[in-house]
């Protein structure tokens, strides 16, 4: 009887899991990058985010979502969710006894394809013609493998942010700073001979990644305009939905399985896993620049699926007795109000105080967030004087 009622329950959690997978898919375009694909003026003014709070399909999002993290935490507490535990560290014990070469092989991989590939920074979407650029991609590659010169690497990692502050705004960059900087922090941290340091490495990338997805989901609802040329040209993204349905989802999802990833043991798992499930999926359609760009957000991912650790806390900080206990029911509706709040600010907040509150590229003759220009398919394209003739 005990088996039955066991075998049941792994049941009902594979169709809840499977659930959720179905409605991550809906990420699927936002998971490839717009900036890479499709042409947009960053310092454009955003949408209020009135409209986002008057819009039924985002609260309808946010509605699914909560009741799955209530409902796998609810199972996480019974001897089903210790079980899908236990089954998911069989799987993924061979990869997290070596998860540190794993992770040092991937970001080496990542920066050698990108030497590979040329004339980019850190992502398809920001480019320089500087060889030296490419040459120091190479040198950051040769760093990760000794823990001596791991340190050497995560400089490298941030200095190629840093630079690239010559050519591109910093609200721009602001997309890829807490990725570079999870995956920097998590190279100093594993080189470090001080154990308390080092175990706090991973903890430090999932943050790292967690951040990177979280802010850039909020592109779908500050520009939704920016994804309409890929929904017009791939529709089969949209899976028979309406552009005006799917695009607020599909931001909810990349933002709450991102806000997931800081949750307890089996809701970030089952998150990292639908992360990873979205993205291998994007490949199909948008092909190997898709596939190198997120290559450092898959590995964390596949690591923070592997983690076999039973700790709850998101942050080794003690919270104030007035909020709800981490991990509780009552946690999570409160947890992704204040993850809300504070990037959502943060968004619109920075975006108003670099670029003014109706944005720099807003002109009395035309309102856009897209460029028209192929030379500057990233940005306001800039007021050329009239040729002179010279005798």
């Amino acid at each position: 009887m005990p088996t039955t009622l066991a075998g049941n329950g792994l049941k009902h959690a594979a169709k809840g899991f499977l659930a959720l997978c179905s409605f991550a898919t809906l990420t699927l375009p936002a998971e490839a990058h717009v900036k890479w694909f499709a042409p947009y003026i960053v310092d454009a003014a955003p949408q209020p985010v009135g409209a986002t709070l008057g819009n039924v399909w985002f609260w309808t999002g946010i509605g699914l979502v909560l009741a799955f993290f209530l409902a796998t935490l609810t199972v996480e507490r019974t001897v089903i969710g210790r079980g899908i535990l236990s089954g998911l560290d069989r799987i993924s014990v061979p990869l997290w006894n070596r998860s540190d070469d794993f992770m040092r092989a991937s970001i080496g991989a990542f920066f050698v394809a990108i030497f590979a590939v040329g004339g980019i920074y850190l992502t398809p979407d920001l480019k320089t013609d500087s060889e030296i650029i490419s040459w120091a991609q190479l040198l950051i590659a040769a760093c990760v493998f000794s823990r001596r010169t791991m340190p050497i690497a995560a400089g490298g990692i941030i200095a190629l942010w840093v630079v690239a502050l010559r050519e591109y705004d910093f609200f721009h960059l602001l997309d890829y700073l807490a990725l570079g900087v999870g995956v920097a922090v998590y190279l100093v941290l594993a080189s470090s001979n001080d154990a308390k340091w080092r175990e706090r490495r991973f903890l430090a990338l999932r943050w790292g990644i967690a951040i990177a997805l979280m802010w850039s989901s909020l592109e779908k609802f500050a520009y939704p305009n920016w994804f309409y040329p890929l929904v017009e040209e791939k529709p089969f993204l949209t899976f028979g939905m309406p552009r005006d349905v799917f695009i607020p989802m599909a931001g909810v999802s990349e933002f709450t399985l991102g806000f997931g990833l800081l949750w307890t043991p089996l809701v970030r798992r089952l998150s990292a896993v639908s992360l990873l499930l979205i993205f291998f999926t994007a490949v199909y359609p948008f092909g190997r620049i898709d596939l190198v760009g997120h290559a450092l957000i898959m590995a964390a991912l596949f690591l923070v699926a592997a983690d076999p650790c039973r700790e709850a806390k998101a942050i080794a900080v003690r919270m104030p007795n007035t909020l709800p206990r981490f991990g509780s029911l009552a946690s999570v509706p409160a947890g992704l109000a204040v993850a809300l709040m504070v990037l959502v600010t943060g968004y619109w907040g920075l975006h108003g105080v670099f670029y003014g509150t109706e944005g720099r590229a807003a002109q009395p003759t035309e309102l856009t967030t897209h460029s028209h220009s192929k030379e500057y398919p990233h940005g306001s394209q800039p007021v050329q004087s009239a040729p002179q003739s010279h005798h």
